[in-house]
C-alpha cells in the first residue's frame, strides 16, 4: 500500500431539492491546480489540524470553495472514511443543501459548479464499473458521465458508497 501516514479531508455531499428531482452538488477543478486539475469534486480539503473535525473541514471548504454558508447546509451524517491513492483518508460528509443556495465559485480553487440529478447517477446508461487492479488488490472503480462532465476516482467511489448506504436503508 501507501508508505506515508494517510493526511486527512473531507468532502461535503451535498444534496439540493430542486423543482424536478433530487440533486447532487459538484465541483470542477481550476484547469491551473498542480494537483487534479479539472477533475470532478465535491467541495472539500485537508483538516487543519486534528481539532478541526471532518464536518467542520468540509463546511470551510465548501465556503470558501462555492460560497455555500454553514446554514446553508443541514447535516445528515458521515459516510466511513475512504483512503485514497494520494494518500489522503477523505471522510464524506453529507448534507441537506438549502434549494435557494446559488453557487459562487472561487477562480483560484473551482472552474464550475454543477448538479447532477440523483436520477442520472442511478441510470446504468451514464455508470461504469471496470475491476482494476493496484498493489496486488483487485477493486471495483466507477465512473459516471454527466454532460460534458467524467465523474471518477474517488468523487465517483463516494457516490457509489451512498447509494449503496440510501439503499440498504431503503430494502
Amino acid at each position: 500500500m501507501l508508505d506515508q501516514p494517510s493526511r486527512d479531508a473531507a468532502v461535503l455531499v451535498g444534496l439540493v431539492s430542486r423543482a424536478d428531482s433530487l440533486h447532487v452538488l459538484l465541483t470542477e477543478r481550476a484547469a491551473h491546480l498542480p494537483d487534479h486539475p479539472g477533475q470532478v469534486s465535491f467541495p472539500g480539503g485537508r483538516l487543519r489540524s486534528p481539532e478541526e473535525g471532518p464536518v467542520a473541514a468540509a463546511l470551510r471548504e465548501a465556503a470558501e470553495e462555492v460560497g455555500l454558508l454553514r446554514h446553508q447546509v443541514d447535516v445528515l451524517g458521515l459516510l466511513p472514511p475512504r483512503l485514497t491513492g494520494t494518500g489522503f483518508a477523505v471522510t464524506p460528509v453529507v448534507g441537506w443543501v438549502e434549494a435557494e443556495f446559488q453557487a459562487v465559485p472561487d477562480p483560484s480553487e473551482v472552474e464550475s459548479v454543477f448538479e447532477v440529478p440523483v436520477s442520472h447517477l442511478l441510470d446504468g446508461g451514464n455508470a461504469k464499473q471496470s475491476i482494476r487492479e493496484r498493489f496486488g488488490s483487485r477493486f471495483i472503480v466507477h465512473e459516471y458521465q454527466f454532460e460534458r462532465h467524467r465523474i471518477w476516482g474517488a468523487t465517483a467511489a463516494i457516490l457509489a458508497e451512498f447509494f449503496e448506504v440510501i439503499n440498504a436503508k431503503t430494502i
